[in-house]
């Protein structure tokens, strides 16, 4: 299917495509990782730093959604052709589990 694609009909063409493809894409998962350490070193640094409760929850949670972003992205394949079905699940997923979080919320705290 979407190999289909890739193949030229000339073997050499289509390994030298793969490679520069598999290059590109470790390139991509190597700085997405060293920013997701980079991301966790700052949320350490931010707790060291023993700074009001009301800076260092939200922005832990900034952290943490964009390390979510990272990993589907990035680590899930997600940016990927082909994988609309899964990102619809997962984004609805979230979606609902956002509506419970703030329906709870709003119960508890209303």
């Amino acid at each position: 299917m979407a190999n289909s694609q890739l193949n030229s009909g000339n073997p050499r063409v289509d390994i030298e495509y793969r490679k520069k493809k598999s290059a590109e894409e470790m390139k991509h998962q190597v700085v997405s990782f060293a920013m997701m350490i980079f991301l966790t070193l700052i949320a350490f640094a931010v707790v060291a730093m023993k700074a009001s409760a009301w800076f260092i929850v939200p922005f832990i949670i900034l952290l943490a959604v964009v390390q979510v972003v990272f990993q589907l992205y990035y680590f899930m394949h997600m940016k990927h052709k082909g994988h609309e079905a899964p990102t619809m699940f997962i984004y609805s997923g979230l979606l609902v589990g956002l509506i419970t979080i703030l329906a709870f919320t709003t119960i508890i705290w209303w």
